[in-house]
């Protein structure tokens, strides 16, 4: 019990802090370390077992937080200074975690039919990547509309926040409303906060139930749609071919990135 528990608090902390990373999501980053059905499971199933999925709950929250407080400022320095060769290892992390996906779906092979819910994974992601900037304009004032359009607004950025590969302030850049989403957290405008944080916790409820009754009723094409949103998101943050100097090191930190989740991924399955 207690080895498990600080396995979930290492696999937040390195969550959290990586979640500033451009292109790199939390969803991602839990599926490839494995723990993204036992999150969408303590969320969508709290009431089953309140007092374990709140324990769980508690120190995946606490390790995502040290791991922002940690690792996010050494990490997003460290892609300033050395991008390429950063980018790689975070290229390599999500070729290691394939594995545990292909498992998590009980893939016995490869076949077309498994290609092509990857690729419609992938065309999913795409179309998000086609909605047009500040698509979503939240009147002024403190109309109806406004109120609707906000929960609408926190319902879609809870979607972002579950499914592996989307990315909250991209998906809030979208929408027209990341500026003002920021202007509201700090200066705690409650009129704003309090109608998309419904829309978020609606959001969320909804997005895990659906997630967890596909899982265990399809998990093959359900995972492997997941694995396409995955993939989509890593040729997002793919840096192009690295030069000749480059090469070596890039290809240690792929080489690291690989191995560091799958073998992490392994040990703590």
């Amino acid at each position: 019990m207690k080895d498990q528990t600080m396995i979930t608090a290492l696999k937040g902390m390195l969550i959290g802090g990586t979640m500033l990373v451009p292109g790199v999501s939390g969803g991602t980053m839990a599926m490839l370390l494995g723990i993204y059905s036992r999150l969408i499971s303590a969320v969508s199933s709290f009431r089953k077992d309140k007092k374990g999925n709140l324990l769980f709950l508690l120190v995946f929250a606490l390790g995502g937080i040290l791991g922002m407080l940690i690792f996010a400022r050494p990490i997003l320095f460290l892609i300033e200074k050395f991008p390429m060769p950063m980018l790689y290892f975070f290229l390599g992390a999500v070729a290691g975690g394939i594995p545990l996906i292909f498992k998590e779906a009980k893939l016995q092979k490869i076949t077309l039919g498994a290609v092509g819910y990857v690729v419609l994974g992938a065309l999913i992601m795409g179309v998000f990547a086609l909605i047009p900037g500040e698509s979503l304009a939240v009147p002024e004032g403190g109309g109806a509309l406004r109120l609707l359009l906000l929960v609408a607004a926190g319902f879609l950025a809870a979607i972002a926040l579950v499914l592996p590969g989307l990315s909250v302030s991209y998906f809030l850049l979208l929408l027209g409303l990341y500026d003002a989403t920021m202007e509201a957290i700090a200066g705690f405008q409650l009129s704003f906060l309090i109608p998309m944080g419904i829309g978020i916790i609606l959001g969320i409820i909804l997005t895990t139930k659906t997630l967890e009754r596909a899982m265990e009723a399809h998990p093959k094409p359900t995972y492997l749609i997941i694995l396409g949103f995955v993939l989509a998101s890593a040729a997002e943050i793919f840096p192009g071919i690295p030069s000749l100097g480059m090469l070596p090191i890039c290809l240690v930190t792929v080489a690291l990135g690989f191995f560091g989740v799958y073998f992490l991924a392994k040990i703590t399955s």
